[in-house]
């Protein structure tokens, strides 16, 4: 407990068993997020407030395990053993039950009070599972609540038993997994030979048994501490006892099946259950890819029927705006363009994508939180062998149609540096939410009501893009490789509307901050740069560098602004936009009218296919540099990117204008 009394609190699980709607609801609006020290793994944590006890929950990365073979699993082993919270809240799945105790066993070693949350009651009970929760208890020797999450069912009493047991103290005192009985007498050697060498905040208990699993990091750790000669006998005795993994393993499948037997029953056996039937379509090949493209046009229409009218009236509403503030501004040219041309031209026309990414996200939230993304992964699996990679690379995919850069830092759960560089190399292909705001708005400028046909052939367009430069970087630079792809796919829910609305939040607060510092900044600062030195946009700084690259562009059909356009989106892609209303001197008149003025159907073909193949924002590059960890690989795939959009905007541009388009 720290000094004022505040209490903390450690939320664990695997994957897809509710976390984040518990860890939602406790915090609501309070959570922060950023990244754990010195590493790339998001850190969440929030505050709970409660008859004046204030819990700081902090959000653990999802692990199966504490075995440091990964980076989230280390980082939550290291903050349970570093920061000694006052409680741990594990999360499990009631209907697998079995899954989340094994990680318990892992945690009660850490010395360090558990409250089991035992979530998706009523899951459980659709599959025939009945588990009696006070048995349980009594089995485990830690207190075991009930829930329900996603219908806020047993929350009050998760607080309870938290703060109960954070009261408790020294006297917590569980059932612990012990390794098997032959190897018991191993485990006792192994503790007299190390227990002296053996510090906190280490335990002796978990540290032996994390040498015999062989954990790397203790084991590592535990090597430069302890005298060389006793360092060999150690090692002399796990060379003789080279099953000692499988009877810590074999041990804790011992305790895990004594707490099922004395707590679960199963009843309804044979039942073929609604998951079943539905993953009997989502998940075969030949129905789960079109059914998958065809979710994802559903979104896109939801998208753009119902974000685009209301674009257009926060449009109308800017042209308001402007004419309510020009009185106020005086007879200055510089102060008028700066504040209309640049802030509201500039930053304000980029606000406008509100509703169209706000509707993007809540689809997007919805089909993770009923557990579809999981199964879009699956049938994915071998389009992704097809290209050279691991079915795992379309988690990170998924991540880049909300931003690339969490896309390119997820790359990191592949486990083969192979598959891993593939991945981020193909990555920037995939479009994000910044790239579809700005192919929806000039789509619908330039192509009315044909937009949503143009929008959706371009992101398939970018997508066989995607595929073919996999094969081709694959084939030249790689030894073929084939993974297996094992992958545990969560049980569909009923949508959490609290759950869903926290996300859409998080997201759209991230937008509202880029446009609010970032691109007010470069929106101000582009109109500047084109008006300097005579006030006049052909003869300023802008004008000159533009009509220099303006050759470059010809072949595309684009003129020296459109070009500006293109290189200003490196800093953010909704600078494109922000670009083309200062230099089109956007005003009163509105975005759409402007680019309609300015750009023909090819043009402008030409200028989205560009846009969506271009080289990605500033932040995935600087991201991609670091994860690839390699100046060649990053030159090769900038230098890639840049070709490949500039010949795809030539052939686009040419081709629009032989069919008459």
């Amino acid at each position: 407990m720290t000094a004022d009394g505040e209490l903390l609190v450690a939320l664990a699980g695997q994957p897809n068993v509710g976390k984040s709607t518990v860890f939602n609801i406790l915090t609501g609006l309070s959570q922060h997020v950023g990244n754990w020290p010195g590493k790339t793994v998001e850190k969440k944590e929030g505050y709970y407030s409660i008859d004046g006890r204030r819990i700081r929950i902090v959000d653990l990365p999802g692990s199966y395990s504490l075995t440091a073979y990964s980076e989230e699993e280390k980082i939550a082993r290291d903050f349970i053993i570093n920061e000694r919270p006052n409680a741990i809240v594990l999360i499990a799945n009631a209907s697998a039950v079995e899954r989340s105790l094994y990680l318990l066993a892992e945690f009660l070693l850490l010395n360090v009070p558990v409250v089991v949350a035992l979530n998706m009651m009523d899951v459980a009970e659709q599959q025939g599972v009945r588990i009696e929760v006070r048995m349980l208890e009594k089995y485990l020797g830690v207190p075991v609540v009930p829930m329900v999450a996603s219908k806020n069912k047993g929350i009050k009493e998760l607080v309870s038993a938290i703060l109960h047991i954070s009261e408790k103290g020294d006297n917590f005192n569980p059932s612990l997994a012990d390794v098997a009985e032959d190897h018991r007498d191993i485990f006792a050697e192994l503790a007299a030979l190390l227990e002296p060498y053996i510090d906190p905040p280490y335990l002796i208990r978990w540290t032996i048994t994390k040498i015999m699993e062989g954990d790397p990091d203790v084991t590592e750790r535990m090597a430069q501490s302890v005298p060389a000669d006793v360092w060999r006998r150690t090692q002399a005795v796990l060379r003789e006892h080279e099953d000692s993994l499988l009877a810590v393993v074999r041990g804790r499948y011992d305790w895990i099946e004594g707490a099922v037997r004395s707590a679960t029953s199963k009843f309804k056996r044979g039942q073929i259950l609604f998951t079943d039937r539905l993953d009997d379509i989502l998940t075969r090949p030949s129905l789960g890819i079109p059914i998958l493209f065809g979710v994802l046009a559903v979104v896109f229409a939801i998208t753009y029927g119902l974000g685009l009218p209301l674009q257009q009236v926060l449009e109308s509403l800017m042209r308001v705006l402007v004419t309510w503030i020009e009185p106020l501004l005086g007879q200055s040219p510089w102060v008028r363009g700066i504040v209309v041309d640049g802030l509201v031209g500039g930053a304000g026309t980029v606000l406008t994508f509100l509703p169209v990414l706000f509707f993007f996200f809540t689809a997007m939230a919805f089909l993770e939180d009923v557990g579809y993304m999981a199964r879009a992964a699956f049938v994915m699996d071998r389009f992704m062998h097809f290209i050279g990679l691991h079915g795992k690379s379309f988690l990170p995919f998924c991540l880049g149609f909300g931003c690339n850069v969490p896309a390119v830092m997820g790359a990191r759960i592949l486990e083969s540096g192979r598959i891993r560089l593939l991945t981020i190399f193909l990555t920037p292909f995939v479009p994000c939410t910044a790239k579809l705001a700005v192919v929806t708005l000039i789509a619908a400028a330039i192509f009315g009501k044909d937009a949503f046909l143009i929008s959706w052939l371009l992101i398939a367009g970018n997508i066989l893009v995607l595929g073919f430069t996999g094969m081709i970087v694959s084939k030249l630079f790689f030894t073929p490789m084939h993974m297996p792809f094992i992958m545990e796919l969560p049980f569909y829910h009923k949508p959490n509307p609290r759950t869903i609305g926290i996300v859409v939040w998080k997201r759209i607060i991230a937008f509202l901050r880029k446009a609010g510092s970032i691109i007010v900044l470069f929106s101000v600062l582009l109109w500047l740069l084109s008006h300097i030195p005579g006030g006049d946009i052909e003869t300023s700084i802008l004008g000159s560098v533009g009509r220099f690259l303006e050759p470059v562009g010809r072949p595309m059909g684009l003129d020296w602004k459109m070009i500006v356009a293109l290189l200003s989106g490196i800093a953010a892609r909704e600078n494109a936009i922000a670009a083309l209303g200062v230099l089109y001197g956007v005003g009163e008149e509105g975005i759409r009218v402007i680019l309609a003025s300015v750009m023909g159907h090819a043009t402008a073909l030409s200028f989205l296919v560009m846009l969506m193949l271009f080289v990605p924002c500033v932040a995935t590059l600087v991201v991609m540099k670091q994860e690839m960890g390699s100046w060649r690989w990053f030159l090769l795939s900038f230098a890639f990117m840049l070709f490949l959009s500039y010949a795809a905007g030539i052939v686009a541009y040419r081709g629009a204008l032989m069919i008459g388009i």
